[in-house]
């Protein structure tokens, strides 16, 4: 029964009703896409918000002059369903579908961590060092891009921390476990069906139970750490140390104790931090506040549409 609970009701985006609009978008003809792009580029400076948009086009693409593509890269033409349909190759299509099949472009899919050789589309990148060759699209955000309606309040939330997520080659998160398994202050558990200490596994909670928390750890991973969007949309609060890795969701630009509270790698202040904002709330929810606002600008679909497309079309043109 608890399975069937987090299957219908876990509170994350169904993937049955992602792989059917990308199916959908994968049947229209190109032609007609490719004909709209022009007008859409286009519409970006009739828009009160246009600075906004080429602020962010310019933050995901940093590429200034032409530079070469290598051996790897691959025309759009072939950038097709296959055996094996992956959310990257969903979300990649949703916007090179409008470019002609004739481009070329190099991409990296899944976790990354390192920069590319050469200019390519990634989902994720370092935050720190030089990292103009990595070109950021909302990719997988099936599983990263969720935003949830929170009604509870978090003066009405328990009064503790939670962690719930793998852990298996993440040694952040290992260390977390280490520090705080069995504590009921800091509840943690490892997803994983064979995690390093076997009593450490803990089944899966739904978004919904994991927010009767107060406070919600969140931890790199492969990557970033995945929760942060919709704990960052909830009346809770995200508790992490400073990032290393950035997404579409911009991370980089996450102000510690106004958007999240930090936290030390070594989580040694994890306490002390929620004893502080559980004893001076209206701090607490400003950060929550200020959390939400930051969210916000991600929920514009028409423009969140408007500058992938545009990140791609300075791709094109900035490459070679």
């Amino acid at each position: 029964m608890s399975n069937l609970n987090f299957i219908f009701n876990s509170g994350k985006n169904p993937k049955w009703k992602f792989f059917a609009k990308g199916f959908f978008q994968y049947i229209t003809p190109q032609w007609l896409c490719r004909k709209r792009l022009q007008p859409l580029l286009k519409s970006i400076d009739n828009r009160k918000d246009k600075d906004y948009i080429y602020s962010r086009v310019n933050y995901y693409n940093q590429l200034m002059e032409k530079r070469a593509l290598d051996d790897s890269a691959t025309l759009l033409k072939d950038h097709k369903w296959g055996k094996k349909v992956t959310s990257y190759l969903i979300d990649s299509y949703e916007y090179s579908r409008y470019f002609n099949p004739s481009n070329k472009w190099c991409t990296c899919f899944g976790d990354v961590t390192w920069v590319p050789k050469c200019p390519s589309i990634v989902k994720s990148r370092p935050i720190q060092g030089e990292n103009t060759n990595s070109i950021l699209l909302n990719l997988d955000k099936v599983r990263h891009f969720i935003f949830i309606q929170d009604k509870k309040q978090f003066e009405e939330k328990k009064d503790a921390a939670l962690f719930r997520g793998k852990v298996n080659g993440k040694p952040n998160r290992i260390e977390c476990m280490k520090k705080f398994f069995g504590q009921e202050r800091v509840s943690v558990g490892a997803i994983d069906k064979n995690p390093p200490v076997a009593e450490w596994h803990t089944e899966k909670l739904t978004l919904w139970q994991q927010l009767e928390y107060r406070y919600i750890l969140a931890l790199e991973g492969n990557d970033v750490a995945s929760n942060l969007k919709w704990v960052m949309s909830s009346n809770s609060i995200a508790m992490m140390p400073q990032p290393k890795y950035e997404t579409w969701f911009m991370e980089a630009k996450l102000i510690p104790n106004y958007h999240y509270i930090e936290i030390q790698p070594d989580f040694s202040d994890v306490e002390e931090k929620m004893d502080y904002y559980s004893k001076h709330l209206d701090e607490a929810l400003l950060i929550i506040q200020h959390a939400h606002e930051y969210v916000q600008q991600f929920q514009d679909k028409e423009r969140e549409k408007l500058i992938s497309l545009a990140v791609l079309n300075k791709y094109f043109e900035k490459t070679f």
